[in-house]
């Protein structure tokens, strides 16, 4: 129940309370004082009655009394509850504008938390007005968008900065071995050593692409366009020979070349990992307001504490280090980190008869 509705039921059950508990006290303090004895003295000029004119007097005016006596009690009774009944309903709406005005400051920080995302922690709710625990609240809130703020500056400083500074090395160290040590430059005994050394530059290329792909599909999308899961298939099917057995549409909206990145990854590690059946099967649809792709492969059994644990960077089924040159460890940790940037899931499990199926889920495109 919204706090709103839990504040207005306890203004107004604290209010008909004290109005019922106010009610019962009237009620008998009244029928206390009426329930007193009054001495009645006729004029001296009246006749005293006597024998059984004066019990049938007194009769009837004790009958009268008490009649009175009930009469104003009930009278006391409907009148206080209706009362009781009319207020209180006014309380209910003024507890219910009380509460309104009370949590429009915490509406304000709530409707701030959900519109940030990582390119928009420079927002502040920048509270006015007394120094209460709300404010304090909302300038608490502030504080930590703002180191929030600098802790993704700083982030997308080195982003950018690794760019540059990693890749342009690595690119110039393989093209002056390439050149420089050409099969016409060296020795034969050599060969193997510059073959060496170029996988061993290509494997830190690979790292470094893997790791700040990783970093900016991590990140909030800024653009999104409408796409088509099965479009974007494509180019990784070609590349190793393969086709969707049947083309099903999956609209998405999201970022193409991340989406296409993803798909490849997925791709790329069915292909590698299989075995000697080498079946890759590829499948895209939509159900239930997600779009989804699927890559199934033949392959070594897998336990599925396995394939939960092979979305974590740098997890493999034989060893939780980089060690092969077939790659850096890191693609279904990119797959699951696009797929959560656009709001989905990335779902591993076994596949019967040996081999991993991967799930990729996004909420599909709305018609138009």
């Amino acid at each position: 129940m919204p706090v709103r509705w839990r504040l207005t039921l306890v203004y107004g059950s604290l209010f008909f309370a004290a109005a019922l508990a106010l009610v019962l006290i009237n009620y008998f303090v009244v029928s206390s004082r009426l329930s007193e004895r009054l001495l009645i003295r006729l004029p001296p000029e009246l006749p005293s009655p006597s024998g059984e004119k004066r019990q049938l007097f007194f009769g009837v005016f004790n009958k009268q009394i008490d009649d009175y006596h009930s009469t104003v009690l009930s009278s006391l009774v409907q009148w206080s509850l209706l009362a009781t009944v009319l207020v209180g309903l006014v309380a209910l709406a003024v507890g219910w504008y009380v509460a309104r005005r009370a949590l429009d400051p915490l509406q304000r920080v709530t409707e701030t938390a959900r519109r940030l995302s990582t390119d928009t922690l420079h927002r502040r709710i920048s509270m006015a007005g007394p120094n209460d625990e709300i404010k304090d609240l909302a300038d608490t809130f502030d504080s930590m968008l703002e180191r929030l703020d600098n802790a993704f500056d700083g982030q997308r400083r080195f982003v950018a900065n690794a760019s540059h500074e990693l890749r342009t090395p690595l690119a110039i160290n393989r093209a002056l071995l390439q050149v420089s040590m050409s099969d016409g430059a060296i020795p034969e005994s050599l060969r193997p050593v510059r073959d060496e050394l170029l996988a061993s530059n290509s494997r830190q290329e690979r790292l470094i692409e893997g790791l700040l792909t990783l970093a900016l599909s991590e990140r909030d999308l800024t653009g999104k366009e409408p796409g088509d899961l099965a479009d974007l298939a494509e180019p990784s099917l070609l590349a190793h020979g393969l086709a969707l057995p049947r083309r099903l549409p999956a609209p998405v909206v999201g970022d193409g070349v991340l989406l296409e990145r993803m798909i490849r990854n997925l791709v790329d590690n069915a292909v590698a990992y299989n075995d000697q059946r080498a079946q890759v099967t590829v499948r895209t649809g939509s159900a239930a307001g997600h779009s989804y792709v699927t890559v199934e492969n033949t392959g070594r059994e897998i336990a599925p504490a396995q394939a939960a644990r092979l979305f974590d960077p740098f997890i493999r089924l034989d060893a939780d280090r980089t060690g092969s040159a077939g790659g850096a460890g890191l693609g279904l940790s990119i797959v699951r980190a696009i797929a959560r940037a656009h709001g989905g899931t990335a779902e591993a499990r076994p596949r019967e008869g040996g081999g991993l199926l991967v799930t990729i889920r996004l909420p599909a495109a709305l018609p138009g």
